[in-house]
């Protein structure tokens, strides 16, 4: 008898993760990777064209990024299994990627066995997050500290990532599918909302909050 495969959509901007993450998966007899995307734009694009079983996508990307891409997966199918496998293990990632949808977040530097659990977990439409990340969780809710990023909702989010990365309001207009003027609201809106002054405060606390690289 055959063995019904889970389809598995694998997405990260960089080719070799995804050749790795291919052998890994096509190892396995249960799993077929049917498509892979380089950006948000391509998942979302390759996610309503063959409607996936499974989704293992990186959350660091350029353009609409991870975030991006789980929201509008999931505002087209709120059944749709996403897995987050990424490098970054801060909190404020697995917060807003569980929060725009996602079912699991583990770290990329995960073994390989537990790579395929979190894999088959997710399929079944179980959540699943590394250990180590739910133990950071747990931890912030318990000594009531935040990350100030927290205060920002989902879109703001994006447009603050964004503007770290040294886009311009035009360029972040583009990229989200918004107006140049709402995306200059969104960054008025940031600005009060972190008590930063310019583009250098903005990303000193990207960097603090571990939402970029020093």
């Amino acid at each position: 008898m055959s063995l019904t495969k889970n389809t598995v959509l694998l997405v990260d901007d960089h080719e070799l993760v995804r050749a790795g993450f291919r052998r890994l998966l096509e190892d396995e007899e249960r799993f077929q990777v049917v498509a892979e995307a380089g950006s948000g734009e391509q998942a979302v694009q390759d996610y309503n064209k063959y409607h996936p079983d499974v989704v293992v996508m990186d959350i660091s990307m350029p353009g609409i990024g991870g975030v991006g891409a789980i929201e509008r997966i999931i505002a087209r199918d709120p059944s749709a299994k996403i897995l987050v496998l990424s490098v970054h293990e801060d909190s404020v990632f697995t917060t807003r990627a569980m929060q725009a949808g996602a079912l699991g977040f583990i770290p990329k530097r995960s073994a390989p066995e537990e790579m395929l659990k979190a894999v088959e977990l997710v399929a079944r439409g179980k959540t699943c997050i590394a250990p180590e990340i739910a133990q950071q969780i747990a931890m912030q809710k318990l000594t009531g500290s935040e990350n100030p990023l927290d205060v920002l909702s989902q879109r703001e989010f994006e447009v603050f990532r964004l503007l770290a990365e040294g886009k311009t309001v035009n360029e972040i207009a583009d990229i989200l599918n918004l107006s140049p003027k709402t995306v200059g609201t969104h960054h008025t809106n940031i600005k009060q909302k972190l008590n930063v002054a310019n583009s250098a405060e903005l990303a000193r606390l990207a960097i603090r909050s571990g939402l970029l690289d020093a």
